[in-house]
């Protein structure tokens, strides 16, 4: 057995602990914040900030540790991607990947600063989210979308 598959798994779990917690921040907590009092709220998010800063670079050390020996794996289509389907539905994940990282970047930088405003917050992460909504669906046709 080849190490691929297990490659893929971590890939995968990593991905999928990473776009459920975007998911949850975007979807559930925006759609709560006009139903529970400020103070709680912010509270919540503190909560949810201080536990997703302990966990996170853990996830995306997995995450794009995988996702690289992945790339790594697929070379030969990376080496020339407009000559195969793969080849280029596996770069722009990539670059929408690499997207991501730099919002995560972004996110610390401006919180390590003390200029991370909740405008801020909330726009890094409704971008994360059309991203991995992006990253989804070319992982998801890349291998069976053929031209």
């Amino acid at each position: 057995m080849t190490a691929y598959p297990v490659i893929l798994l971590f890939h995968l779990f990593a991905a999928l602990f990473f776009i459920g917690t975007v998911f949850f921040e975007v979807l559930m907590l925006e759609g709560i914040r006009k139903h529970v009092p400020r103070e709680a709220m912010r509270t919540l998010e503190i909560a949810i900030g201080d536990r997703a800063r302990r966990i996170m670079p853990w996830v995306l050390l997995v995450l794009y540790s995988a996702g690289i020996a992945l790339a790594w794996h697929h070379r030969a289509a990376l080496a020339h991607p407009f000559d195969n389907s793969l080849g280029l539905l596996l770069t722009l994940k990539i670059l929408l990947a690499l997207s991501v990282f730099g919002h995560f970047l972004t996110a610390m930088t401006l919180r390590r600063t003390g200029r991370l405003k909740s405008i801020h917050f909330k726009r890094i992460h409704l971008s994360v989210f059309c991203h991995m909504v992006g990253i989804v669906i070319l992982a998801k046709t890349m291998f069976y979308l053929h031209w």
